[in-house]
Parts: structure tokens; C-alpha cells; sequence
């Protein structure tokens, strides 16, 4: 839904092209499912097994208000196909989880009957894909869909806590006991759903749903509190928050995160995506075990900073990394900004490197997402002007300049009839002073240069390492998970900024986003969604309403 652009507010005398910016909202539905869940009969012998393992539970779909139609074309032929081969046939994990909350999918996750050869002799253009977790990468329609096997996923996590200590209970059928175990060997409990999109019923066997539905009560007795605040301390509303709305491990947290320490990543960008908080034992275990995310390839690293930065949670995935103390070993010089300005572990204020990522967020969704360029760009802007603050204006014809393809003349133009007060709350922003046109272009080629510079260190492994040398406490961490290719697309972003000379311009003509475009990288669809973050951050529309 796209809502009017923001306006500059200039010298009445003065006739400028309107700025391209606008800003969306991002509408997430809420509802609570009136369902009575259908408790198995066997209930009471898996309590004799296991006292404290949940009940099992199955739910129709239409009764927790989705609909099939809500599942993808390439996803349907995919299901169908095998389907129609006699196998059972699943969407499991987060999918089901986002189903159910009325949220769009990130991806589909299916899970089969069928032995991984099978699947390839299903379709024409499968491969087999993972060495110790193998999966079936099912190429249809344009994209990729990940297929799994229940018995190559039971024979691939060989001595796994579950498979030894908990014994299957009395009476349980093949199909149960394969939905069961697998249901098990997950991460957490809101990912350990199973549907059957052909009978429409919703498994789950690890007590996920109650942790949702306490989660969506949570929503509505919080909007109450809002509503009335009045009545209601806020201590009572924080007490809603931390009780109803956890991510828990099924396994107890430090040996799911022993076991696959990308969990550690996965529960800050759940937490983040949903709005959740995270368990005491799970918060834990994940700042015991930090550092073991350093074992994962850089390539996971990248995609899991990825998942957590270009799907529209950004500040929420930033301010869980440095509470936990992730973003001290990942992002060391972010962690150095936030120690030099004083902000704690658990600030509730914002600074500048967060704003950037609030207003990235309101433009984003988890089914429209944009290149890792842009984050990373953000990232090395901010870090250009956390090492030297900048005149508002100079960062405005900066930003401007960016969108219309390094067009400096125009960008100093716009910049200097600017009449609109900036976000004073920010130290990256030195007092404004007046600069002739000259000057100004200097300087917007000079911030230019900085930001490249900062895009090169932050690509170094021993920038990297030095970056909290002054802070003997914090933890040492050399990790450069930005690869040179990402390197050489943030920097295309900028190497329009530079002298003139009578070089052609480009600018993204138009105000909607195209969101494919800007998934792919998209050069101009970059710069453009760049330049309206920068731009609304240091002149929010806020500021200019009276």
C-alpha cells in the first residue's frame, strides 16, 4: 500500500522537480484461531514415555483460517507431483508457522515419503544438493524448491539426543512415528509443525501451537494495555511480553545449539521476524555459546545476516545481536559504535545505524526482500559517518546525488533550497552550516570516498580485528563474511559520485519499487531505495509536520 511521498519543504520562490521518495506501511494481520485442537488417543500412553512431552495435537486448516490458496503455484506442482506417485507429502517447519500466523512465507519447506532418487526421477530438473544433510533442489517455474525425505533426514543426524532417549510410544502407526521423529529433530517448538495440504490437517507434535496462540493473546491483551493505558502499569505489560511470546528449543537449549549452531542465528531471526522474545534458558545458552557460530562456512554466515537484514527486521535482528552479544563477534565495528555512545545491552532508545535500518524495514517484507548490497552500503555509510560526522546538507546532496546517478549539480541544487529541520538526536550529524555549491560537492565527494573506504575495511579481516581494540573486554573476532563480489556491487552503488565531466546520468524513473528488480540487485532500484532511507533518516517527515 503505498501512501504520498514525503515533501520537502523549500523557499516558496523556488521550482524543483519532486523528490522521489515515498514510504509504504507494512499491514500485519492479526487474528486469533478459534479452534478446539484434536487430541490423539494415545495421549496417555506417550505421557507414560515422556511426562513432560506435549500432547499431540492435529488441526484443521480451515478451522486455524488458512487456505490452500495461500500455498504457491511452483510449490502445488511440486506437491501434486508427488502425490499423484503415492507418497505422503508434507509443508513443514517455518512455512506451516507463518501459515497459520497469516503471514506470507519466506519459502516453502516440503518434506516426503520419497527417497531423495525418487524425487529425481520425478521431475526433470532435480539435483541432489548437501553432503551431510542431503536435499533435493527441485527446479520449476523460475525457482528453486527444497525437497527432504524422512528417511534420508532420519539416517543423515545420526546420534541425536531424541533418537536414543525417547522411546516411540505404544500404538503409534509407521506414518505417526516418521511425522513424530522428524518433528523432533527440529529447532524450535513454532517450527515443529507438519501439514498435510491434501487431508488439511496441521501436526504438531512439540507444543507449538500453544506457544503461538499464547502469542497472539499476547497481541491483543497488549493492544488492551495500549488502549488503556491508564489502567494498566507498565510492568504488567512487559510482564505479557516476556511470559506469552518466547521462542523455546524443542531439545533443551544448549544441546539443540551444541548439536547445529546455526540455531544460534535461526532464533534471532525468528525472534526478530515475529516480534517474539527469547526463552531465559534459550538467552542463556545462545551468550555461552557465540562464539561457536565462528564454525560456521562464511557463506552460512552471510546468509543468515542476510535473512536477518534484507527481510524487513533489521533493527529488531541488530538490537537481538547486541543484547546477546552476537553483533560484538559478526559486526565488530557496529559494536564499536554502540559501545562508544554508550548504548546497552538492552536500550530501548535508537541511534542513527538503527534508524537506517527502521526505515529499510517499513519498505520491506519477508516476500520482498532486497539484495545484500543494500544493507551492506547502509552499514558502510553509517560507519563513514559515525568516524567523522557531517553536515546534514552535505549527507542530503549525498543521498540525492546517489538516486539521480551522481548528478551533482542538480543533487547541491535541491540540497541547498532545503528548508526542513533534521533529526538533532543524532551525533553523525554535525551542526548545519551554509556551503556554496562548490564547497558542497567537495564535501559530497569526499563522504563518498570515505563511505568506499569504509566498504574496504570492513572487507578486511584485520581492519576487522583491530576494530575493538580498545575495548580489552570485548570479545576478538576476525571474521570477514562479506565476499568480494557483494564488495564490488555495494561499491557500484557509489561510483556514480564522482567528477562530472560531462558523464551521463541515470536516475530509477518513477516512484512504485519494483521488488524483483531490487531482489536481483537491480542497480538504479538500489540507488533509489538508498537514497530515500538516507534522505528520510536524517530529514524524517515527522519533523516537518506541525
Amino acid at each position: 500500500m503505498a501512501i504520498p511521498t514525503l515533501n520537502l519543504v523549500c523557499k516558496s520562490n523556488l521550482h524543483l522537480r519532486p523528490l522521489p521518495f515515498q514510504c509504504l506501511r507494512k499491514v500485519v494481520p492479526r487474528s486469533v484461531p478459534s479452534v478446539e485442537p484434536e487430541e490423539s488417543n494415545r495421549d496417555s500412553n506417550r505421557k507414560q514415555v515422556n511426562k513432560k512431552a506435549p500432547a499431540w495435537k492435529k488441526f484443521n486448516s480451515k478451522e486455524l483460517g488458512f487456505r490452500n490458496s495461500m500455498i504457491t503455484s511452483p510449490i502445488k506442482k511440486v506437491l501434486n507431483a508427488l502425490k499423484k506417485k503415492g507418497y505422503n507429502v508434507y509443508l513443514v517447519g517455518g512455512c506451516v508457522r507463518d501459515l497459520i500466523l497469516m503471514q506470507t512465507p519466506k519459502d516453502f519447506d516440503i518434506i516426503t515419503s520419497a527417497d531423495l532418487k525418487e524425487v529425481m526421477r520425478t521431475f526433470s530438473w532435480c539435483e541432489i544438493v548437501g553432503k551431510r544433510f542431503p536435499i533435493c533442489h527441485v527446479h520449476i517455474d523460475g525457482i528453486i524448491v527444497e525437497v527432504s525425505s524422512f528417511y534420508t533426514a532420519t539416517r543423515g543426524k545420526p546420534g541425536r539426543h531424541f533418537a536414543h532417549d525417547i522411546e516411540a510410544p505404544k500404538g503409534c502407526d509407521k506414518e505417526d512415528y516418521l511425522r513424530w521423529r522428524n518433528c523432533l529433530n527440529r529447532d524450535f517448538t513454532i517450527n515443529g509443525f507438519m501439514f498435510d495440504p491434501f487431508a488439511k490437517i496441521v501436526y504438531d507434535y512439540v507444543g507449538g501451537m500453544e506457544d503461538i496462540i499464547k502469542a497472539k493473546v499476547c497481541m491483543y491483551l497488549f493492544d488492551a494495555a495500549v488502549s488503556y493505558i491508564s489502567f494498566f502499569n507498565q510492568k504488567f505489560k512487559l510482564s505479557i511480553i516476556i511470559l506469552c511470546k518466547q521462542v523455546r528449543t524443542i531439545a533443551p537449549a544448549a544441546t539443540s545449539f551444541q548439536e547445529d549452531c546455526a540455531r544460534i542465528l535461526r532464533a534471532i531471526r525468528i525472534t526478530a521476524r515475529l516480534g517474539f522474545s527469547i526463552s531465559s534458558e534459550t538467552a542463556r545458552s545462545i551468550k555461552n555459546l557465540s562464539y561457536s557460530v565462528l564454525r560456521l562456512d562464511k557463506g552460512r554466515l552471510l546468509m543468515e545476516m542476510n535473512y536477518m537484514l534484507a527481510y524487513g527486521s533489521g533493527e529488531a535482528s541488530l538490537r537481538l545481536l547486541w543484547k546477546l552479544g552476537l553483533l560484538d563477534i559478526l559486526l565488530p565495528f557496529q559494536a564499536l559504535y554502540f559501545v562508544r555512545h554508550g548504548f546497552r545491552r538492552r536500550d530501548k532508545r535508537t541511534n542513527m545505524l538503527l534508524s537506517f535500518f527502521f526505515n529499510l524495514d517499513k519498505l520491506l517484507a519477508p516476500n520482498r526482500p532486497c539484495h545484500s548490497c543494500l544493507w551492506v552500503g547502509i552499514l558502510a555509510l553509517h560507519k563513514s559517518l559515525s568516524d567523522e560526522p557531517r553536515n546534514p546538507l552535505v549527507i542530503a546532496a549525498f543521498s540525492l546525488a546517489v538516486h539521480n546517478g551522481g548528478n551533482l549539480s542538480e543533487a547541491v541544487d535541491i540540497a541547498r533550497r532545503i528548508n526542513k529541520p533534521h533529526d538533532i538526536r543524532f551525533p553523525e550529524l554535525s551542526d548545519p552550516y551554509d556551503l556554496k555549491a562548490k564547497a558542497l560537492e567537495n564535501e559530497v565527494l569526499d563522504l563518498a570516498e570515505s563511505v568506499k573506504v569504509s566498504l574496504l575495511q570492513m572487507t578486511s579481516r584485520r581492519s576487522v580485528a583491530r576494530a575493538m581494540t580498545d575495548y580489552p573486554q570485548a570479545p576478538h573476532s576476525d571474521i570477514v563474511f562479506i565476499p568480494l563480489g557483494m564488495y564490488l556491487k555495494a561499491l557500484s552503488i557509489f561510483d556514480c559520485l564522482k567528477e562530472s565531466g560531462g558523464k551521463k546520468f541515470s536516475s530509477k524513473k518513477g516512484r512504485k519499487i519494483d521488488y524483483k528488480s531490487l531482489a536481483r540487485g537491480d542497480l538504479l532500484e538500489t540507488r533509489h531505495l538508498f537514497a530515500r532511507i538516507v534522505f528520510d533518516t536524517v530529514y524524517p517527515q515527522s519533523l516537518g509536520q506541525s
